[in-house]
C-alpha cells in the first residue's frame, strides 16, 4: 500500500508541476518521468527483496527475538534482511518500468546496450544505498528505546525526495540530501546517466557515497551487536 501511494504521489506531483512550467531546473518532462520511474523502481526492488525484513529489526532488538538469529549459523543480518521477501510488490516494478520507458521516449533518448547496462547497474547500486539508510536507522534501537520519531523523519524525507529531483538542491540542502541523508542522489544519478548528463566527477562522488554508506552500515551493525542486551542476559 505504501509503495503504491508513493508512486501515485509522484505522478500527481508531476502533473501539478508541469501544468505550470515546462522545465524543472534543467530537466524537462522526459527527465522527470524517468526520475519518477527510477525512484519507484528503487523503492519497488527494496519492497520485494528486503524492506519487510529490515523494518522488523527494531522489534527484534527490543523484544529480544534477535537472540534466535544470533544462535543460528551464518550471518544474522542476512537472515533478517531477506527473511520476508514480498513478491506482492512486484507489480510496482512493472509500472515503474513503463514510466521509465515512456520518459525515455519523451526525452528523446537514443538507447544503447551500454547505456541500459550502466543505468541498470546504477539503479542496483542506489537500491543498495537505499537499503543502507534503512538499515542504519533501524540499528538505532541497539542504543535508544524510542526511535519512532526518527522513522517518522525518514518517511517525511523520503516523501520529499520522491517529489524533488536532486538537481534542484543547492548549498546546505545539497550537502544534507547528497552526503548525510543521500535520498537526493538515488534516482537523480541514474536519470542523469541515461540522459547523458552525468559528469564523470559526479559519478565518482556518487559511487563514493554508496561505498561509504555500505561500509558504515555494516560497521554500525557490528557495533550495535556489541551493545545488544540479550533477553537471556
Amino acid at each position: 500500500m505504501t509503495d503504491g501511494m508513493l508512486f501515485i504521489t509522484q505522478l500527481v506531483t508531476f502533473q501539478i508541476i508541469f501544468s505550470q512550467v515546462e522545465t524543472l531546473g534543467t530537466w524537462g518532462q522526459g527527465e522527470m518521468l524517468i526520475f519518477i520511474g527510477t525512484f519507484s523502481m528503487i523503492n519497488g526492488i527494496s519492497m520485494v527483496i528486503c524492506f519487510f525484513g529490515v523494518v522488523e529489526i527494531p522489534n527484534k532488538i527490543t523484544s529480544g527475538d534477535l537472540d534466535l538469529y544470533l544462535t543460528k549459523p551464518g550471518s544474522p543480518l542476512l537472515r533478517l534482511t531477506f527473511e520476508n521477501v514480498n513478491p506482492g510488490s512486484a507489480p510496482l516494478l512493472i509500472l515503474s518500468g513503463l514510466i521509465i520507458a515512456y520518459g525515455v521516449q519523451v526525452a528523446g533518448v537514443e538507447l544503447s546496450a551500454a547505456l541500459i547496462l550502466g543505468y541498470s547497474v546504477l539503479v542496483l547500486l542506489m537500491t543498495l544505498l537505499f537499503y543502507d539508510v534503512e538499515l542504519i536507522i533501524r540499528i538505532l534501537p541497539f542504543f535508544f528505546l524510542g526511535t519512532s520519531n526518527m522513522q517518522n523523519i525518514e518517511a517525511n524525507l523520503l516523501e520529499l525526495n520522491f517529489r524533488v529531483p536532486g538537481i534542484i538542491y543547492e548549498g546546505l540542502f545539497k550537502v544534507i540530501f547528497f552526503f548525510i541523508v543521500p535520498y537526493g542522489i538515488m534516482a537523480t544519478v541514474p536519470t542523469q546517466f541515461i540522459t547523458r548528463s552525468l559528469t564523470t566527477g559526479w559519478l565518482l562522488q556518487a559511487l563514493g557515497v554508496v561505498v561509504f554508506f555500505t561500509g558504515f552500515a555494516l560497521w554500525f551493525w557490528r557495533f550495535g551487536l556489541r551493545h545488544y542486551k540479550s533477553a537471556s542476559s
